[in-house]
Formats: C-alpha cells, sequence, structure tokens
C-alpha cells in the first residue's frame, strides 16, 4: 500500500497532520495557533528566585508562568565562582568525557524535581546527554549548592524541556541542543555527541563515527546523529550540520542584542516539523492543502531534501484534504474512549490525573474454540491498536492496560513481545513492564507534546471534568439544604434560583418541606427558574432579612378568613347581574328545546349547577341568597 503524508493548512487557527498507509492512519499531529508550542525554544532568560529547598531556581523567561530550572540542568559557566574554579569543573567534565567516549542516552533532567514519567527531550535525541553526564553533574551538585554559586536577577540562556502544564510552569535547562534533520547540536556540551542507539547495526554505527569525527566539530559543542541518518551519505550530514552552525550563529547575534527576558529561538512550526522528523524516503507522496503551507513545506522540503522537493505537491480540489482520504471519521474516535478491534472486541482509554487506564475486553469475539483462545487472539490486536492509540492520541506518562486473563505464560509472553514490536516505531521513549498476575502491564512513555484532548478541549461546565452530574433529586435535595442553612441564621425571605428540572421538583415533590420551613424557621422561600444555570448549580440571596435573636422560638398568628359585610355590595348591581343571569339561562334552554335535547340533563352535563355558579361567582351567589331572603 502507498504510504502518504497530509497536512492540512487550510486553516490558519489550526494545522494538522497525519501520515496514512493505505486507509489506516499511523501518525496524527497538530498544532493550534492559540496555543503554540514551547519545547525547543530558547529564551533569554532571569533568575526570580533562588530555593535552596527544591535545590532549584524559578526562571521569568518570558512565559505565561515562571519556569523551573532545576540545578543539575546549570551550565557550570554560570556558576558565580572563581575563575581557577570554573575551569578546574570544566576539566574534570572534559576527563569525565574522556573516560565514556561512547554515549548511550539521555537521561530526565528534572525527574528528582517532577512527579511526572514524561522526558525532556525528543526521543531521537536520546543520545545528547547519558546517565553518565547525569551522574557526573549531581556529583557537581555535591560540590555546590544552588543558593553558594546562583544569584537573584542572573542572567541565562535557557531552553524550553518541557511544556507548560497545569499549575506547572516549563521546565527549563541551560544545556542546549539544536535538532536537524540528521543531527542534533550541542552547542554548550563539551566533547558530548555519538549515534543514537536506535541505529543498532554495528557497520552504520561505524561508519557514522567516522563522519562525525570527519567533521571537525569545535571545541565545546557536540553532535549527534539521529535514526533518519543511518542510511545517509556524509555529504548529507555535513549539509545538516552546517545548517545547524549557521543557526547557533544566529541564536548568539540575536542573544547580545537583547534584553531579558527575550524569546532568542523559536522552534520550526508544525509544518516544517513534520518534514524533519516524520517525513522518510517510504512516504510516497506530501500532500499539501492551504498555499501558504504549502509554499512553505516545499521550500522547506528543497533546501533540507532538494531531491525530495518533487514529492511535496499542492492540493486544490473543492472537497477537503482529509474528507477525501477519509482521515476525519478515524480522527474523531481519538475523541471517544472506546476504540473498536477487528474481532469483535474493544478497548476502553480513560486518562486521569495519575495514570493513563487502558481497559481490554472481548466484547463480541467469540469464533475461536474456548476462552484462552479467544483472549489470545483479542490480547494480541489490543497490544497492537494500544500502540497506535498512544502515537495517534500522543499518551504519555504512567499507562497501565488491563489485558484479559490467561491461564498460559507462554501466551502472556506473546502478547508482551506483539506490544514490544509495535512500540518499536514509536518516536517517544518507551519503557515497558511485564504482565503481572493481575493482567496488568505498566509502561512509561514519554511526553512528546500536549495531548489531543488535552490541546483541543476543555473541563466540561456541567461535571468539572468527572464524567457525571447528580441527578435531579440530588440536585433538589441538596438545594434545599442550602435553604436550612439560610434559614438557621434568621427568617425573612429569600429567593433560591435553580435550573428548571430541580426547579420543577422542588415544586411538585417538596412543596410542603418548603412550607415547613416558612413555618418553623421562618423564612419564606421564592424559587426562580434560571435556564442558564448548569443542572448542578444553586444559587440563594436574602431579599428581605428578618434578624432574630438565637433560641428564640417564632411563633406564627394564623391568618383569619376575611368574611365581607352586606354593606360591601351595590343591591342594584347585584339585581342587574340577577337578571342578566336569568335571561342567560332562559336562552340557553330554548336551545336545548329546539335541539332536541332536555335542558336538565344539558346542565348538568356541563356541570351549570347552583353549586358551580358560587364556585365561579362567590360575590354573586351571596347577593342572589339575600335576594331570595327579601322577597320572602
Amino acid at each position: 500500500m502507498s504510504k502518504k503524508m497530509l497536512i492540512d493548512a487550510a486553516h490558519a487557527e489550526e494545522t494538522r497532520v497525519v501520515v496514512i498507509d493505505g486507509t489506516r492512519v499511523e501518525e496524527f499531529d497538530f498544532e493550534s495557533q492559540n496555543r503554540k508550542q514551547l519545547r525547543g525554544n530558547i529564551y533569554l532568560a532571569k533568575v526570580t528566585r533562588v530555593e535552596p529547598s527544591l535545590q532549584a531556581a524559578f526562571i521569568e523567561y518570558g512565559g505565561n508562568r515562571h519556569g523551573f530550572l532545576a540545578f543539575n540542568e546549570i551550565h557550570p559557566d554560570y556558576y558565580q565562582i572563581p575563575v581557577a574554579d570554573r575551569e578546574a569543573l570544566m576539566r574534570e567534565e572534559a576527563d569525565d568525557e574522556d573516560d565514556h567516549p561512547e554515549p548511550r542516552g539521555r537521561s530526565n533532567p528534572s525527574s528528582e524535581n517532577d512527579d511526572d514519567d514524561d522526558d525532556a527531550s525528543d526521543a531521537d535525541e536520546d543520545d545528547v546527554m547519558d546517565e553518565e553526564v547525569a551522574r557526573r553533574r549531581r556529583r557537581l551538585m555535591r560540590r555546590y549548592k544552588i543558593q553558594e554559586v546562583i544569584r537573584r536577577r542572573q542572567i541565562m540562556l535557557v531552553q524550553v524541556v518541557k511544556e507548560e502544564r497545569g499549575n506547572k510552569g516549563a521546565a527549563l535547562t541551560t544545556y542546549l541542543s539544536l535538532a536537524g534533520r540528521y543531527g542534533v547540536l550541542m552547542p554548550n556540551t563539551a566533547r558530548g555527541g555519538g549515534i543514537s542507539r536506535k541505529i543498532t547495526t554495528v557497520t552504520d554505527r561505524k561508519r557514522l563515527k567516522g563522519v562525525v569525527q570527519s567533521l571537525d566539530v569545535p571545541q565545546g559543542m557536540g553532535l549527534i546523529v539521529r535514526t533518519a541518518g543511518a542510511k545517509r551519505t556524509k555529504a548529507e550530514i555535513k549539509r545538516d550540520y552546517e545548517y545547524l552552525l549557521r543557526l547557533w550563529e544566529n541564536i548568539r547575534d540575536t542573544t547580545l542584542h537583547s534584553v531579558a527576558p527575550a524569546l532568542i529561538y523559536e522552534e520550526e512550526d508544525l509544518v516544517k516539523r513534520t518534514i524533519r522528523d516524520l517525513y522518510d524516503k517510504d512516504i510516497d507522496e506530501v500532500w499539501v492543502e492551504g498555499e501558504a503551507g504549502f509554499k512553505e513545506a516545499r521550500d522547506f522540503m528543497r533546501m533540507l531534501m532538494p531531491s525530495q522537493a518533487k514529492k511535496v505537491q499542492a492540493y486544490r480540489e473543492a472537497t477537503p484534504l482529509f474528507v477525501k482520504h477519509k482521515v476525519e471519521d478515524h480522527l474523531a474516535q481519538i475523541y471517544t474512549p472506546t476504540v473498536p478491534l477487528r474481532s469483535g472486541g474493544y478497548l476502553v482509554i480513560n486518562q486521569t490525573e495519575a495514570l493513563v487506564a487502558v481497559d481490554v475486553n472481548s466484547g463480541r469475539a467469540t469464533r475461536e474454540r474456548n476462552i484462552e483462545a479467544t483472549a489470545l487472539k483479542t490480547n494480541m490486536e489490543a497490544a497492537e491498536e494500544t500502540a497506535r492509540q498512544l502515537r495517534l492520541r500522543d499518551l504519555a506518562g504512567l499507562i497501565v492496560i488491563d489485558f484479559i486473563d490467561m491461564d498460559e505464560s507462554k501466551n502472556n509472553r506473546a502478547v508482551e513481545k506483539k506490544l514490544k514490536d509495535a512500540l518499536k516505531d514509536d518516536r517517544a521513549r518507551v519503557q515497558m513492564g511485564k504482565i503481572s498476575g493481575f493482567g496488568l502491564m505498566e509502561i512509561s512513555r514519554q511526553r512528546r507534546r500536549s495531548g489531543v484532548l488535552e490541546g483541543t478541549t476543555h473541563v466540561c461546565e456541567h461535571c468539572a471534568g468527572t464524567g457525571r452530574v447528580r441527578s435531579v433529586e440530588s440536585s433538589a435535595l441538596s438545594a434545599l439544604r442550602t435553604v436550612e442553612g439560610e434559614a438557621l441564621k434568621g427568617g425573612g425571605e429569600a429567593t433560591l434560583k435553580v435550573p428548571r428540572a430541580v426547579g420543577l421538583y422542588i415544586l411538585n415533590e417538596k412543596r410542603n418541606h418548603l412550607a415547613r420551613i416558612n413555618e418553623g424557621l421562618g423564612l419564606f422561600v421564592t424559587i426562580v427558574i434560571d435556564d442558564a444555570m448548569f443542572h448542578v448549580d444553586h444559587e440563594i440571596e436574602r431579599t428581605a432579612s428578618e434578624a432574630r435573636p438565637e433560641h428564640v422560638a417564632v411563633h406564627h398568628t394564623p391568618l383569619q378568613a376575611y368574611v365581607p359585610d352586606d354593606d360591601d355590595f351595590d343591591d342594584n348591581a347585584v339585581e342587574d347581574e340577577e337578571e342578566e343571569d336569568e335571561e342567560i339561562l332562559e336562552a340557553e334552554e330554548d336551545e336545548e328545546y329546539e335541539g332536541g335535547r332536555n335542558p336538565v340533563a344539558a346542565r348538568e352535563a356541563r356541570g351549570e349547577s347552583e353549586e358551580r355558579a358560587e364556585d365561579d361567582g362567590e360575590r354573586a351567589g351571596r347577593g342572589r341568597r339575600r335576594r331570595r331572603r327579601g322577597r320572602r
């Protein structure tokens, strides 16, 4: 099947990118105009606070909140110590580099000060700073404390390695790295560099190591060859390296003419990042919808990979690009927790504050010969689909998969191998455990960007993110309890605003309870329906207060019925009304006789008795009774 890259840049507010293999979506990324990515940006920043208890500093760099800079992410060049001591530190670091010349991977720089499991760097930059370098930094920390070497208002050049998230500010580092297509340049990491550990072929590693050594990287810098450079020639890697050197020179010049806090370098936008990181020679076509996006993609491809520029094509048809390739339906599933499997089973994915839970269910999968075979087949499909969903949704941190229980351990090993193979193509760094006796597998995945739900949705105003709302009965009782609490403060009058469904329930089912509050506590409550309120909301407001001392009972004088005197009526008016009533009754009787019906029966059918006349007009009825007494 042909592999295509589709870039939807038709709307300036949001850019979307997918890589499809036939009709199957394999990769998805997006960028919103009002939520730009910060990771990779370089800022000239200022230290606002040094926190000895955290061994970290808070940095003003121009973001929404101050960034977090751990002590082990501060380069010794920024230490406020004598020059001789700083030079000794640098020599010690260089000697350690000589002892460990072959880097193997990058540590998580902020793991000691952050409880997230996400990493700060790109997975292809795993070799930027390995575990040995992290240990050397900790040795420097043991020699100094941050409050001894870092000062408030000190100016630093920092790079964002982890996005702002919730109440947490961005994580920063002073060890800079610039990513190209085939390599990563580290401008201030002395003698750092190496080959990505994802390149496993011995001959390729040996050849690429010779290429890096031939580039004559300046002292104090390091270069990493990314996975995409495994099969590239020396000329291609050299061209990418020279591009990164020019980029670093521009950053230095901008820094010298800036005042902190200031943005010095902004990471490439989504179109350029996609071509740099996602494109490979297996992709047959690159379609771009939107003229501005097409020109940007074409020009960047010409600069980065001139031989591949002809694959970038503009899409100008009336049917939207994603609709034509039937991508929209696949992307819509990202917003639903349920993911169907081919065999009839399904996944349920729930994101919580602590972890991501993936539940595997067999559903309608009943074609196999026994329960064990059904569980194995469903789990194998679930392992492959889970790896795909992790990429599409960019689920990160701690992930727990609840597989269907299987009796045979060899089946568990088969599922583990299937998942491991499916995760090989993931650009994020992934650590996975084994299936436990409870059928659970734990995975830790690097956070590359804001997840799809986090980046394109907001918390529901009705349920506050819980996914459930209180029933009408529960909401009504909660409102009544609020009324009772208000009544204990004193009698008077109050207005209770509630949604329509809650208000109708109170008036229909709890009217007697409101009456008891009025009689026992002296608070008269008026129910007001507010259709703008959410289902669980209610609001009480005093409209008239009547203070009463504590522990003093409130006594209510019963209301007397009003009985009018005869003088309240005009006899002439009553007589006129009586005559009019008699004329109307005589006319109705004539009509009934003409229609062949008994007028008495008709009046009884209509309920037109003297009792009804008394209900409809009490005053007229009393007048008629007085007139009869007068005639007698």
